[in-house]
């Protein structure tokens, strides 16, 4: 196990307590990119589909939300 020390501080965003490392932290900026709005939604698809959708998600290492959204795009590009 390595040594290292951890802070709780408070975000710049919301004032949420997050952990502080000694090699960074709470930052402006940091983290994922921001790339839409999330909802959260329930899909109902035949068996086929499904199996059609996790194939494409191993064949291209994606998640199922990233080939999802793909296929959304291109019909409405």
């Amino acid at each position: 196990m390595s040594n290292h020390e951890f802070k709780i501080g408070v975000s710049n965003k919301d004032g949420q307590l997050g952990f502080i490392s000694a090699r960074g932290g709470l930052r402006k900026g940091a983290g994922r990119r921001n790339i839409g709005v999330t909802k959260k939604v329930s899909l109902t698809l035949t068996e086929e589909i499904w199996d059609k959708v996790e194939k494409q998600c191993q064949e291209q290492e994606l998640s199922r939300s990233e080939v999802i959204r793909n296929i959304i795009n291109s019909y409405y590009s």
